[in-house]
């Protein structure tokens, strides 16, 4: 049974608002960027295949359908009762379960640096957690009546062009607080933790994505970590889920990917693009990845 406040407006009407409220900001299939530059919406009016994106670090609601998203071989469901947030770079692939063309899949996403979380954290009196623990650097938690409420009144701002300099500042700031004091905070607060293992991963997964065509240099890595070779594997797989080699590999195909959907490579010329030296290698690594080889697999996207 849906939660009441003493106004009687419960959970699912808040849910109904924030769809409605979507809706009204998206009158096509597609990602919509908005008034407010942290915030976008997205509109899917029917199943799709699975999306591979790095995910930067974000919160996502889905005000109307269902989601899976896949990290490394984890799955994460969510739909208008849970909520998703990344709090580190990662590859990760989503597809939408749930979405017709009377009740489109409505989503909204909020980006967010740590920045914001630090300034937070620095006039909250809670406890910070642990800089030694290594948090999952993605999670799916139950959407509360308070976090719902900032978000709702975040997106009415829309209405209201003129509000939102002063006034989306604040929302966001709650929304991040609710985030942070869930059960699942640590995740966010441990990656904004000066000197704690979730930050230096970050570090880590930055060097990585700068260089993810060169050789991978598992001591570079360690020393830009301020850890052991085997110490910073072991919390490099804690944050992401997969090793620093694994991640390198998803960094590589992605891009492999978009350079054949733009036609300014062919598939030998891709993959050495990315660091393959081995054609053979590159389409065998493609194949796994996305399902098909690299010619077949980038018609079959043309295609649909």
């Amino acid at each position: 049974m849906a939660r009441e406040t003493k106004m009687g407006y419960n959970d699912l009407e808040r849910q109904i608002e924030l769809a409605q409220l979507i809706e009204r900001f998206t009158d096509k299939d597609g990602i919509h960027s908005t008034a407010i530059q942290s915030l976008s919406f997205i509109r899917a009016s029917k199943k799709g295949d699975p999306i591979y994106t790095i995910h930067k670090p974000a919160l996502c609601i889905v005000a109307q359908g269902r989601k899976l998203v896949m990290l490394a071989q984890e799955r994460y469901y969510y739909d208008p009762s849970q909520y998703l947030v990344v709090s580190v770079d990662l590859p990760i692939s989503g597809q939408i379960l749930q979405a017709t063309s009377h009740s489109p899949y409505l989503c909204l996403r909020l980006d967010f640096d740590f920045q914001q979380i630090v300034d937070i954290m620095n006039e909250s009196d809670k406890p910070l957690g642990e800089k030694g623990s290594s948090e999952r650097g993605l999670f799916v938690s139950k959407t509360n009546v308070s976090l719902l409420d900032a978000v709702i009144r975040l997106v009415r701002l829309l209405e209201a062009p003129e509000d939102i300099p002063v006034l989306a500042p604040l929302a966001i700031r709650e929304i991040l607080y609710r985030i942070l004091m869930d059960e699942h905070g640590d995740s966010v607060k441990q990656r904004a933790m000066i000197g704690s293992h979730a930050q230096r991963i970050a570090k880590v997964i930055d060097l990585i994505q700068k260089n993810f065509a060169e050789p991978l240099r598992i001591d570079v890595l360690a020393s830009a970590a301020n850890m052991s070779s085997s110490s910073m594997h072991h919390h490099f797989k804690e944050v992401t889920g997969m090793s620093p080699m694994q991640y390198q590999k998803q960094l590589r195909l992605q891009e492999a990917r978009r350079l054949l959907l733009s036609e300014t490579a062919d598939a030998a010329n891709a993959g050495f693009q990315v660091g393959y030296e081995s054609p053979s290698q590159f389409s065998r690594e493609y194949s796994k990845l996305f399902g098909l080889p690299p010619i077949s697999d980038i018609k079959r996207l043309r295609e649909s």
